[in-house]
């Protein structure tokens, strides 16, 4: 395995660090040891910013504007849509459609946290692209296979006949499923599914790519990198441990399918030639990376498109933070991943 990163401790402005101090400190606080979530005070902590249909006009042609989707109330399942404002003037079906599941280990935050509208804010503007964010359930509450049940939810409910969602801009032929951590976990598990969907054909999606950010995927054994960065910032062992057994099915080990993609009870997709070219994005500071570049040879080996995606000195959830230098350029490789063929 590779050992880019080395024992480094990450060289973070304050500001970054603080955010990460106390992003750890909420959580790890919220997290009980009978794998529960005491969901009220992380309500204290978990910043939301409310949609905003009408961006103020001072902001001019970087405006984005945002409204919330229902698809099924009674599971709570909607998404935040995130619409440029080039796309008003941009032509019919000018612009791609990215379907983003947020990270948060699957018990954790939401499209309305405030780090996530932000994001998808930025991928909107800067790429240009429509953004739909999804608000999909949370683990310990709703295990293994909900999260997963939700996500394709969203492409049958995209497929369907809802006009005026959705810009005219906006062309669901070109989607792209993205997500981070947990999220890129889920996206993954969204396009197998629909990859191996034969029946009744989609109308209007077509899944064109994956975008997977760090990806959250384990297993049994404890690879290089996690022995070697067991206390970095954002995802710890410890973490992931717990992560793992309140999303999994109870007593199921984290060679779990849904977890280890690429171990001993993997998913065969040799044969699913409707999997998306997809990119991977890996940190040098990430104690998941091993994990990560494992699921990149994995799909090289499955015949698959895949690309890899290397900030060797970028810890986890590093795009999350504009102030870093490499989020930036993450977000011009995301561009030349979806627009330049």
């Amino acid at each position: 395995m590779s050992s880019a990163g080395g024992d480094r401790k990450p060289a973070l402005p304050w500001t970054t660090s603080l955010t990460v101090s106390m992003l750890s400190f909420v959580t790890d606080t919220a997290r009980r040891s009978n794998i529960t979530v005491n969901r009220c005070f992380l309500r204290l902590f978990d910043l939301r910013s409310s949609p905003t249909p009408n961006p103020s006009s001072t902001t001019g042609s970087r405006s984005v504007s945002t409204s919330d989707v229902t698809v099924d109330s009674s599971r709570n399942l909607w998404f935040r849509l995130f619409v440029p404002a080039s796309a008003s003037s941009a032509a019919p079906g000018s612009l791609a459609v990215i379907l983003f599941f947020h990270g948060g280990g699957f018990s954790f935050l939401s499209p309305a946290s405030f780090a996530y509208d932000a994001v998808c804010r930025r991928i909107a503007r800067k790429l240009p692209a429509v953004v739909a964010s999804v608000n999909y359930r949370l683990s310990p509450e709703h295990r293994y296979p909900c999260q997963y049940d939700d996500g394709f939810s969203v492409l049958d409910f995209l497929d369907g006949d809802h006009e005026g969602v959705l810009p005219e801009a906006a062309d669901l032929s070109r989607l792209f499923l993205a997500g981070d951590s947990a999220g890129a976990n889920l996206a993954h598990h969204v396009a197998v599914r629909a990859a191996r969907r034969s029946a009744p054909p989609w109308k209007r999606v077509r899944v064109e790519g994956l975008v997977s950010i760090q990806p959250f995927f384990g297993g049994e054994e404890r690879t290089e990198a996690e022995k070697r960065l067991p206390k970095a910032p954002v995802v710890t062992v410890e973490r992931t441990d717990w992560m793992w057994k309140a999303f999994l099915p109870e007593g199921a080990s984290r060679d779990h399918a849904a977890a280890n993609v690429s171990g001993p009870n993997a998913e065969d997709i040799t044969g699913v030639t409707e999997f998306p070219r997809t990119v991977v994005v890996v940190g040098g500071l990430d104690p998941l990376q091993d994990w990560q570049r494992r699921y990149f040879q994995w799909l090289q080996r499955s015949g698959k498109e895949a690309r890899l995606l290397e900030y060797p000195n970028m810890i986890h959830a590093f795009y999350l933070f504009p102030e870093l230098p490499d989020s930036g350029q993450f977000l011009k490789q995301l561009r030349d991943f979806i627009y330049d063929r």
